[in-house]
C-alpha cells in the first residue's frame, strides 16, 4: 500500500515506521525541526516490542509532491484536524480511503465532512509514545494497538488490506464492524487518564493507587460512558469500572499526552476531551460535574502555559 502518514508525532511516528519497515510505501507529512532530523537521519522509534529506524524515510512539508495514495492516515493534534485534512487534498484520490487515528469522537465527522463517507474510515490507536526530540519517537510500555473499520460495518477490501500491511509489520491490530463503539470505547478511557494524569502531574501508578484519585477518575470515566450511551452508542453500563481493571495492568509510569504538553506548555486537546464531554453533555441533558471541573482546573493552560504561571 501506498500511505501517507499526516503527523508523525507518537502515533502516526510509531505506526508508520512500523509499516514501512514492514514494506509499504510510507509518505510522513511533517515540518520544522521534526521534518529535517527525518530528512537527515530517518525516523527512530525505541520500542520494548523492538527498535526501528526508516532511512532513509520519505518526509515532506508538500503533500503534492508525493501524489495520489492508498489510505491517508491523520495523526495529528484535534485542534490541527482541519488544516491535516487541507494538508491531504492532493493526495486523496477517487479510491483514496482516509482514516483518523486521533483522540475524541469528532474527527472521524470532519474526515467525512471533508471527503464524503465512502472514502472514510473510522481508526482507533491505543499507544502511549511521544516525540522525544525530532526525529526520534519514545514508545512507553508495549500496548501499541490499532483497530479500524468501515463506517457502515462492512469488512471492505480496503479494511482488509490495511490489515494485512498492519499484521505484516508485526502491528497488532483488528479490523471492526463496530468502529464507533471502539471510538467511543478508547474516549472514556482517554479522557479519564488525561484528566488525572494531567491534573496531579504524575503517571497512571499513583493516580490509580491512591482510593480518592481512583474514585475520581472512575467519576470521569462513568460520567463519558453515561454520555455516549445517552448519544445511541452501545457502550456497556459498567465499562468505567471494566477500564479501570485494564488500567491496572498498565505500566506504572505511563501517561496520557495531555500531560506531556500541558509540562512542555504546548496547547491541550482539553476542549475535545473533559471539555468536550461538558459541552455535549449539556447538549443531550446528561450531568458531567467531574468533567467540567476539570476542564475549569486546566482551561487556562488550554492555549499554552500562561505568561503568570510559575515554572
Amino acid at each position: 500500500m501506498k500511505i501517507a502518514v499526516v503527523g508523525a508525532g507518537g502515533v502516526g511516528g510509531y505506526f508508520g515506521a512500523r509499516l514501512a519497515a514492514g514494506g509499504q510505501d510510507v509518505w510522513f507529512i511533517a515540518r520544522g525541526a521534526h521534518l529535517e532530523a527525518m530528512r537527515r537521519d530517518g525516523l527512530q522509534v525505541y520500542s520494548a516490542n523492538g527498535d526501528v529506524l526508516v532511512k532513509p524515510a520519505q518526509a515532506t512539508d508538500r503533500p503534492a509532491e508525493v501524489g495520489t495514495v492508498d489510505l491517508v492516515m491523520i495523526a495529528v493534534k484535534l485542534w490541527s484536524t482541519g488544516d491535516a485534512l487541507r494538508d491531504a487534498r492532493p493526495m486523496v484520490g477517487r479510491d483514496t480511503a482516509v482514516v483518523s487515528f486521533q483522540n475524541g469522537v469528532v474527527a472521524v465527522d470532519e474526515v467525512a465532512g471533508a471527503y464524503g463517507r465512502e472514502r472514510t474510515l473510522g481508526g482507533v490507536a491505543n499507544i502511549g509514545a511521544v516525540i522525544e526530540k525530532p526525529g526520534v519517537i519514545r514508545h512507553t510500555g508495549t500496548m501499541a494497538v490499532l483497530q479500524f473499520g468501515e463506517l457502515d460495518g462492512k469488512m471492505s477490501p480496503r479494511v482488509q488490506a490495511l490489515q494485512q500491511a498492519c499484521e505484516k509489520a508485526g502491528i497488532q491490530c483488528r479490523a471492526t464492524d463496530a468502529i464507533q463503539k471502539a471510538i467511543w470505547e478508547k474516549y472514556v478511557f482517554l479522557v479519564g487518564a488525561s484528566a488525572m494524569t494531567a491534573l496531579t502531574r504524575l503517571p497512571l501508578g499513583p493516580v490509580r493507587e491512591d482510593p480518592d484519585t481512583r474514585a475520581l477518575m472512575a467519576q470521569i470515566m462513568a460520567e463519558v460512558t453515561a454520555l455516549g450511551r445517552a448519544k445511541g452508542v452501545p457502550l456497556e453500563a459498567d465499562l468505567a469500572d471494566k477500564l479501570l481493571a485494564r488500567l491496572d495492568d498498565l505500566p506504572r509510569e505511563m501517561v496520557a499526552s495531555m500531560l506531556g504538553d500541558l509540562e512542555r506548555g504546548n496547547r491541550l486537546e482539553l476542549p475535545w476531551l473533559s471539555g468536550g464531554v461538558a459541552a455535549m453533555g449539556k447538549e443531550v441533558g446528561v450531568a458531567t460535574p467531574a468533567n467540567q471541573f476539570v476542564y475549569a482546573a486546566l482551561k487556562l493552560y488550554s492555549n499554552g502555559r500562561p505568561a503568570e504561571a510559575r515554572t
